[in-house]
């Protein structure tokens, strides 16, 4: 059932052991503070990583909204998740930028890879998961998201991190601080509190320090400037569709615009599928433990509906979107599974994208906040390839595991080119993964019986963890 809940027995209280299920709500007032806590749990990072991209924000949490609502309603509201902005891009969106790419070039090709998700999950809801886990085993999919996060690092040193180098440092120990010695929900929403805390730490060592000699992102060179500008957030207006993409002096103002499709750029990005198949069956295990349902039926529909999400979001210039941890946390701390509360969220989110003037306050975050940031998140997306293996028992005391990943991930880390000609050439992120699951399947095929048998081809099982409530999560973070 899409729309319709049953109310939760008097929709007011709850016993201790009860469970909202996903086709139940509580009272209207009640759905609406679940919601409202479903929007700050994924706000951080659904904003975060379209600045990151070089999208727009503003547009992003608009469509991050409208893509949830697709999504539960191709779902059949069966699986109470929602849509925020996915990490598993920004690797291929750098490698994009730093050939000269657009954002036009970018939307496009991340359009291109919601589709091929979208594919997927049809091929996954006729024919069964194990199809795909017998082409992307545990080893290969862990090894792709290694590389798409640790590819990333000199992103961080090159670009962020150099704007402010204190603030990013005192940001990034406040993540850790926060997610590690934080309890429950507050943990959860470290980035989110990172965020603030680097606003306000910002505009405090404006007012003591003054201005700052660093790289300006918005000049692209060294400038002497203040560390928070708000000139924007004052000009912009309350009520607003974001701004259409435009040039001024010469410099990209990205809103909503048409995507345009490069075979280069999209090379760069469909490695980010495997990551996106590996991160939404984690979340559907996850949210089918806690219901204690089976989801398998509708794995290929979720995943499925993932990609329609982000073909939806990029067909405007909006950011690519995945299903959210965060949120699926939530749910494990409160035990409240309604998609009401999701479809609030939704509207919530829809109605923050109609305020220019929020768009601007998100646009004008300070580059060294971001630095702290995003060497914690790149860092955390490179070690959930490690937690797959270890998860899933990756022997690789045999080489046909070994040897084919190690190329593939050095040659993604290392951004090592292949070029076939001055108009075409292969590097990085899209290299390294056709190597690692080129190079696989061939060392698979060629090695000796005695080593095929031990070789790691079994079902992906993502991340269990432990929540407050006690309830083991089976998910990748992103």
């Amino acid at each position: 059932m899409a729309l319709g809940w049953k109310l939760h027995g008097d929709g007011r209280t709850m016993g201790p052991d009860d469970v909202v299920a996903p086709d139940e709500r509580l009272s209207w007032g009640k759905t609406i503070g679940l919601g409202a806590q479903h929007v700050v749990a994924m706000f951080g990072a659904t904003f975060v990583f379209p600045l990151i991209m070089g999208l727009n924000a503003q547009l992003a949490i608009m469509m991050s909204g409208i893509a949830t609502i697709a999504f539960l309603l191709i779902v059949q509201g069966k699986v109470p998740s929602y849509l925020g902005t996915s990490a598993s891009f920004v690797g291929g969106v750098a490698a994009i930028r730093a050939q000269g790419g657009d954002s036009a070039e970018v939307t496009g090709a991340i359009l291109v890879a919601g589709v091929v998700l979208a594919l997927v999950g049809v091929l996954i809801h006729f024919a069964g998961s194990r199809v795909v886990h017998r082409v992307l085993p545990p080893v290969v999919t862990g090894a792709v998201v290694m590389l798409i996060g640790f590819n990333l690092a000199p992103v961080v040193a090159g670009v962020y991190w150099p704007q402010d180098q204190w603030v990013a440092l005192l940001v990034m120990l406040f993540t850790i601080v926060c997610a590690v010695a934080v309890k429950g929900f507050v943990g959860r929403v470290a980035i989110f509190l990172a965020l603030i805390f680097g606003y306000v730490l910002s505009w405090i060592f404006d007012k003591v320090f003054g201005q700052i000699t660093s790289f300006d992102a918005g000049a692209g060179k060294v400038t002497t400037h203040f560390r928070t500008n708000f000139e924007g957030v004052g000009a912009a207006d309350w009520i607003g569709f974001p701004p259409h993409t435009e040039l001024v002096a010469g410099k990209e103002i990205v809103g909503w615009h048409a995507p345009s499709f490069s075979i280069a750029a999209i090379l760069l990005v469909l490695p980010a599928v495997i990551a996106l198949i590996a991160e939404n069956t984690g979340h559907v295990k996850a949210v089918a433990e806690m219901t204690k349902t089976d989801l398998d039926p509708v794995m290929g529909r979720a995943i499925a509906a993932d990609g329609i999400g982000t073909v939806l979001a990029t067909s405007v210039g909006g950011s690519p979107t995945t299903t959210y941890a965060e949120n699926i946390g939530v749910m494990a701390a409160t035990r409240v599974y309604s998609t009401a509360a999701y479809y609030v969220a939704a509207i919530v989110a829809i109605l923050f994208g109609l305020s220019p003037k929020f768009g601007a306050l998100v646009a004008s975050t300070p580059g060294g906040v971001l630095g702290g940031i995003t060497v914690v998140l790149y860092g955390m997306i490179g070690l959930l390839g490690a937690k797959i293996w270890k998860e899933n028992n990756v022997d690789f005391g045999n080489p046909i595991n070994l040897v084919p990943v190690a190329a593939g991930i050095i040659i993604g880390i290392g951004n090592v080119s292949l070029t076939f000609s001055d108009e075409f050439s292969l590097s990085g992120i899209a290299l390294g993964t056709i190597v690692a699951v080129g190079a696989y399947h061939l060392a698979k095929a060629l090695a000796p019986a005695e080593l095929r048998d031990r070789a790691d081809g079994s079902v992906l099982t993502v991340g269990r963890e432990t929540y407050g409530d006690g309830e083991d999560d089976l998910r990748p973070r992103r």
